[in-house]
């Protein structure tokens, strides 16, 4: 009854950590939808909902820690459990990742924007498919999917370098330097968020091996 109980608890709080998964994906997804389209009151609507992220992820620490504390799970069942806090933190900071880019899109606000916004699409739809890979290689245990999440890191990475640096090459007047400071930001907000799939990605590892590795070296 009590291996019973544990498993049940075990499932509960991993299906907490899809759901938080979940969320904050759809944060990122609609703070950048807000930010291509200037949209003010979708930016607004993300700052609103990430107290929902915020919450999930004191339930998910609450929940592990009363775990760990009443059952004294060893092996696999801690690591399971330490993995599940580690991997819900990263998620909790793509949900701020999003609100940053709600709050630069709010400081923009209906400008046009000082040059094409393509690149930082590219490296966007590159970190959503980070995050929605990551997700399914936890859900299927996959370490062959975590692993590819590596590769896609390098290329956000070098997406933002090569964005940040032409941002930084602009022509501009006083009034638009504002401007390029915020996208640079959307930029490091991105990346941020695609270092945490790559995160979660060595999370899975560490779950499943039992040791620490770097993915992105």
């Amino acid at each position: 009854m009590i291996r019973e109980r544990f498993e049940h608890d075990l499932i509960a709080v991993q299906q907490d950590l899809m759901e938080i998964c979940d969320l904050s994906i759809d944060s990122l997804q609609t703070a950048f939808k807000a930010f291509v389209n200037k949209d003010i009151d979708l930016a607004l609507q993300v700052i609103k909902t990430d107290l929902k992220i915020n919450r999930l992820e004191e339930t998910i620490n609450d929940r592990v820690i009363l775990l760990i504390a009443k059952q004294q799970p060893v092996a696999t069942d801690l690591r399971r459990l330490i993995v599940v806090i580690k991997a819900a933190a990263d998620m909790e900071r793509i949900g701020d990742h999003a609100v940053n880019i709600a709050k630069e899109t709010i400081r923009i606000g209906k400008e046009p924007f000082v040059s094409s916004i393509e690149p930082i699409e590219e490296m966007f739809h590159k970190s959503i498919s980070m995050l929605q890979q990551i997700t399914d290689a936890f859900l299927e245990e996959n370490t062959t999917k975590a692993k590819e999440i590596a590769k896609l890191d390098d290329e956000v990475d070098e997406l933002t370098g090569n964005t940040i640096s032409n941002l930084m090459k602009l022509t501009v007047s006083n009034e638009q330097v504002a401007q390029i400071t915020s996208l640079s930001y959307v930029c490091r907000c991105i990346e941020r968020s695609a270092d945490h799939a790559t995160n979660i990605a060595e999370h899975l590892f560490y779950l499943l091996k039992g040791k620490h590795y770097e993915l992105n070296n």
